[in-house]
């Protein structure tokens, strides 16, 4: 795999910054017909994965560099569980064995590491499977409320949930449709339809 280049102020040490640039500049090419999304926030906010990709499934890419600890790595697994289709560990040397034992092993992982001129290479372990553990409220809530209460709209199903708070419209759209149906409007909206991805503050 051809190496991403990047400039450290200290060499052979990976940190989230380095690790995240070279892996979005790499998946943009492994997924040319993808969007990927730094950063995307899932359970309103609660908690962010470093990088997705999206286009019919949505795959999660969780970095733990160097720099890092595994203090949050077990809240966030419960958090990515619950939504991605796949998920991979992107993983510095100084953290690869405790985060193998910690990580479901349904997770793909690759190692990540930096030589003495600033070049990122990632080291493949182990492939991701597809995830058995989604769950679709979690699922509906990586939409804004009113794009959720317009599914619900053309579903047919909105009477009753239009003035209601959000969570009400979400446990509304996740019981109204099957899941794979709803994975399918969600990830549609992540690609595709949503534009001013940061200007809207609820995700926070």
């Amino acid at each position: 795999m051809d190496p991403c280049r990047i400039d450290l102020q200290e060499m052979n040490q990976t940190n989230d910054t380095i690790i995240r640039e070279a892996l979005v500049n790499r998946l943009v090419v492994d997924y040319p017909n993808y969007r990927v999304i730094p950063e995307l926030g899932v359970w309103h906010g609660a908690a962010r994965i470093d990088v997705a990709v999206v286009n019919g499934s949505l795959r999660g890419f969780e970095i733990k560099s160097d720099r890092d600890t595994l203090t949050r790595l077990p809240e966030q697994m419960h958090a990515y569980n619950s939504i991605f289709d796949q998920v991979t560990l992107v993983v510095g040397s100084k953290h690869f064995v405790d985060a193998f034992r910690m990580v479901p092993d349904w997770w793909g992982i690759e190692t990540a590491r930096v030589d003495e001129n600033g070049t990122v290479f990632f080291n493949h372990i182990r492939s991701p499977q597809n995830n058995l553990e989604q769950d679709s409220i979690s699922i509906a809530r990586l939409l804004w409320r009113h794009e959720a209460l317009e599914r619900l709209e053309d579903l047919g199903k909105a009477d009753g949930v239009r003035t209601k708070p959000r969570e009400a419209v979400y446990q509304r759209l996740a019981e109204s449709q099957k899941i794979d149906s709803l994975k399918e409007y969600v990830w549609d909206v992540l690609k595709s339809s949503r534009q001013d991805w940061r200007s809207d503050v609820q995700l926070a």
